[in-house]
This record gives structure tokens, sequence and C-alpha cells, in this order.
């Protein structure tokens, strides 16, 4: 599995190009802001000559569904999320103007993806784990064949994800992450939403939300 990572919009999310087989990619948290942002991801996914065949969210809060217009109109693919997120998305424009942020609807899912589901495109296999907390329906795509989880804003590097926005809940988030994201083999890398890579190892010893 080849990654590539690319940080948009002022809220600096990652948004993850992978490929499993150098033809064919899935796209990960789309948040390109902007045309020259949009040009900016697909420029990246011609200069390494892939064609975008999944469109992934592991949750919908509006910067991680910033691009999905772009996705729909440029590659004609609509995303892939958890049923829990239909409110984020519908109302991620609503929440863009509370950050001083202007963006048109989003695109509705293709359809919905569910808890411990395998999803298979572009050479690449992701079981669904639900990790919601964060918001409702969140969910992280784990790879065990290549030792890798994108864990959207449930978990990052030295921290976990925000409870307070509408759907969130802390205790929730926080048995989600130890139930289902440090039950995966120490040596997971994770790739979140913000931020850089880590490993389950990394934060089951180290993380202060759970020393």
């Amino acid at each position: 599995m080849k990654i590539y990572k690319a940080v948009f919009s002022p809220i600096e999310v990652n948004t993850y190009i992978v490929t499993g087989n150098n033809s064919g990619c899935i796209v990960i948290d789309c948040g390109c802001y902007g045309h020259a942002e949009e040009k900016k991801l697909d420029d990246m996914i011609k200069e390494k000559d892939l064609k975008p065949e999944m469109l992934l969210n592991t949750h919908c809060h509006l910067d991680h569904v910033f691009g999905n217009s772009f996705m729909l109109e440029r590659y004609g693919l609509k995303p892939l999320f958890h049923e829990g997120e239909r409110h984020n998305n519908e109302n991620s424009p609503e929440l863009a103007r509370m950050f001083g942020l202007m963006m048109e609807a989003p695109p509705g899912a293709g359809r919905f993806l569910a808890d411990g589901e395998m999803i298979t495109s572009s050479g690449v296999t992701f079981e669904v784990i639900a990790v919601p907390g964060h918001s409702q329906g969140g969910v992280a795509f784990y790879s065990k064949d290549d030792g890798i989880v994108f864990t959207g804003d449930s978990l990052f590097a030295g921290s976990i994800g925000r409870s307070d926005l509408p759907g969130g809940d802390h205790e929730q988030l926080m048995d989600a992450i130890r139930s289902r994201l440090f039950t995966l083999p120490p040596a997971t890398i994770v790739y979140p939403g913000h931020g850089p890579a880590t490993s389950i190892r990394e934060e089951m010893q180290n993380n202060p939300f759970f020393s």
C-alpha cells in the first residue's frame, strides 16, 4: 500500500490518497477548500497516475467533507460514510458558518457503511470499525494486511478528538478507543484526521488521556 497525504483548509485536515495497485486509488476525508486546493489534489492524483475509485469519510464534520462536491463533479464519486453521520453531512454548511467559512451543501452518501463491513477498492481492503464519541457515526478504516488504521478525529498523536460538538460524547469516545482501537496490534500505524502519524503502541503507552 502507498499512502499520500495533503493538508487542506484553514482547519488543516489530513486528506489521504491510498493505493494498493498503483492504478486506482481511494480518497479518505477529502478536505480541499476552494479551487486552489482542488487543483492541488487533482494535480497530486495526476502526478501519481492514479484514478480515484472510492471516496470514504471517517465522519462528516465540515473540514472532512469540504471537497466532496469536487470529488463528485470531477470524478463522479459520492462519499461512503456511516448512517450516523447523515445529520453532520446535511448540516455542515451551517457549522461552516460558525467557523467563519462558507460551503455549499455536500452530496449525500453513495451508500452507508456498517460496523464490521469489509470494503475493497484499488487493491486495498479495509475493515470498517465504529469509533463513536467525537461524532455519532465516526468510523476508522483498518487494513490488517498492511498494519495501518485511519482514525479520523477519534485518536490523534498524543490526544483524542473533541466531544463538544453535536453528537459528541466523551465517555463513549474513550470507551471506543479502548475497546475498538487499542485492541488492534500495537505495531499498527495510526493515520489521524489531523497532525502526524503515530502507532497504537505509542498512544497506549504515552497518550495523556489514557495514562
